[in-house]
């Protein structure tokens, strides 16, 4: 069997191989183009990838080529919220007169042969790794064979991940907590008549300050009445399943109550001397923060679910205790920077990367020993 492999698939397939086995870009697709692929990895400083096949016989045609691609690298950027975005534009059909444009955010390269692409300098400096790939100018029908089945296997190992990500798992630790929080309240209307245990549990600045740290933690089982324990426990129900399937059991047990402490540390830290703060809004504040930030680095997938529906419900709520007097927005600031503090420190799936996870930790840790040094030291 004779199979005839036209030189520029053959280089299109080598780029593509390479960069989807190698460095874990994945296509994007974009409706309406002919002749052109676009990767994309959010964890790479070049995020986007374009190889154009379309023939660009001039400099006119090429400023106009560009003009269309940068077009569509501000919408990604747009729709995936990144603060900088850079593209390694490959063309692989020009003419001989065309010269390739310095472009801001665009590495636009010229590839007539596979090894104008491995041995060019921005491709050498950006991915390491390609120096000791083995790229043919030639490739025989096994060669392509293998390619092809190397994408696919990379493919459906990938979908696997995400399979497992994103998996319906049962709470349980979202039950539990919802448990407990209904039983305390139970407990507090039956046997706290008066309030006293309220008043002992809840989070005060000056029993804090004189070494009642307990109620950091305690205060957030504790609700004022049943109509504040439904709305928590249903944000809860809402958005604990979520971040328990997102990150695990105990990856999840950790923001709900590191994002509580905080929360209730900036309640102690803004609060004043005479105001008590109890409930779980703080810990669910977090949740949410937790939510943005693993929607920040899976928005490839998730398709704008961040800006559509997880900002604009943080949004809401912020604005919505801005009016209303007798919530903590201390409370639910700080529990929500710690969420997204926390999803960093701990790490999501298989995008952590090692040093946002120092960073987190030690950004964590500092502020929490800030907030406990101001709440002493005031």
């Amino acid at each position: 069997m004779n199979i005839k492999i036209n030189k520029k698939d053959d280089i299109v397939l080598k780029i593509l191989h390479y960069f989807i086995t190698e460095e874990d870009y994945k296509p994007v697709i974009i409706n309406g183009l002919d002749n052109e692929i676009w990767l994309e990895n959010m964890e790479n400083d070049l995020k986007l990838i374009r190889i154009n096949n379309n023939y660009i016989h001039n400099d006119e045609q090429l400023k106009n080529d560009m003009y269309k691609a940068k077009s569509i690298m501000r919408s990604i950027k747009k729709s995936t919220l990144s603060i900088n975005m850079n593209m390694l534009n490959l063309l692989l059909d020009t003419g001989d007169a065309v010269s390739t444009i310095e472009t801001k955010n665009v590495e636009t390269i010229k590839v007539n042969k596979i090894t104008d692409f491995k041995k060019n300098k921005v491709v050498s400096e950006f991915f390491p790794k390609i120096k000791n790939v083995i790229l043919n100018d030639k490739m025989d029908p096994i060669e392509f064979f293998k390619l092809t089945e190397d994408m696919n296997q990379k493919t459906i190992k990938n979908e696997k991940k995400l399979a497992k990500i994103f998996s319906q798992k049962k709470p349980t630790i979202t039950y539990l907590l919802i448990v407990i929080n209904i039983m305390v309240f139970l407990f507090m209307s039956l046997y706290d008549r008066t309030g006293e245990l309220s008043f002992l549990f809840a989070n005060n600045k000056l029993f804090v300050k004189s070494g009642e740290f307990y109620r950091l933690i305690t205060s957030m089982f504790v609700h004022a009445n049943l109509l504040h324990l439904a709305f928590n426990m249903y944000a809860l129900y809402v958005l604990g399943p979520q971040v328990e399937r997102y990150y695990g059991k105990v990856k999840y047990t950790l923001i709900y109550f590191v994002s509580g402490l905080l929360g209730s540390l900036f309640s102690c830290v803004f609060m004043g001397v005479n105001s008590y703060s109890i409930g779980a809004s703080g810990a669910i504040f977090g949740l949410l923060g937790s939510i943005a930030y693993f929607s920040y680095y899976y928005r490839a997938t998730l398709q704008g679910f961040l800006h559509s529906q997880i900002v604009p419900v943080i949004l809401a709520n912020l604005l919505f205790g801005l009016f209303v007097p007798s919530i903590d927005m201390s409370g639910h600031i700080g529990g929500l920077i710690g969420g997204i503090l926390m999803s960093m420190a701990i790490g999501i799936g298989d995008k952590g990367r090692r040093n946002d996870e120092i960073n987190g930790i030690v950004v964590l840790l500092l502020m929490i020993a800030f907030m406990v040094y101001m709440i002493l030291s005031r």
